[in-house]
């Protein structure tokens, strides 16, 4: 008799919302305690790779304007990538290559293919394009003809002692901003290299 009586005399606490707040917060200790349980099988899930930003590409010896993994060695003077295989450029351009093995004792030779464009002719009568390695400076070369070409000239061992050259393009001519285009237009680019000799 005496268990019936404080049985009935609990039931109105229950009832009361202050008695179940007890209960309510060992429901959610619970809750938290689970929860790590649930997010760990989130965790261990196979994570996408993705490069840390902080992971270098290797600088490489020849560029193709279409690669995007090789942009960052066009350093100025390149517009964006036209039909997925070559670049504007304009009067002045740089590119960053790493000499090949061995151009620090025997030299190596710059190779660049090039198309002058029969507009950039019409401006002018003729475009010469000049170059220099690390400051070296490399024989000019005239375009009086419309077409695809190759600028290729030997580069001296003593400017390939870095494992980073930097070389320096330069046109007499260009066809200057006007009306829709914003550009200096000079040539185009379709790859630049250092080649071992």
């Amino acid at each position: 008799m005496e268990v019936e009586r404080i049985l009935r005399s609990m039931k109105p606490r229950f009832r009361n919302r202050h008695s179940r707040l007890p209960f309510l917060s060992g429901g959610l200790v619970l809750a938290l305690a689970l929860a790590p349980l649930g997010c760990k099988r989130e965790a261990e899930k196979p994570a996408k790779a993705v490069p840390a930003a902080t992971e270098a590409v290797p600088l490489a010896s020849v560029v193709r304007s279409a690669d995007a993994s090789q942009e960052a060695q066009f350093l100025d003077g390149f517009y964006s990538v036209e039909a997925k295989s070559w670049r504007w450029t304009a009067k002045q351009f740089r590119v960053v290559l790493r000499p090949p093995i061995g151009a620090a004792q025997s030299g190596a030779t710059l190779d660049m293919a090039l198309t002058v464009p029969q507009v950039a002719l019409d401006h002018a009568k003729s475009v010469t394009l000049s170059a220099s390695v690390e400051g070296a400076p490399l024989a000019p070369e005239t375009y009086a003809k419309a077409g695809q070409y190759e600028y290729k000239r030997d580069v001296p061992a003593s400017a390939l002692t870095k494992q980073a050259v930097r070389i320096q393009f330069s046109l007499d001519h260009a066809i200057p901003p006007a009306g829709a285009e914003h550009r200096e237009l000079g040539i185009i680019v379709t790859s630049v290299g250092l080649e071992p000799k």
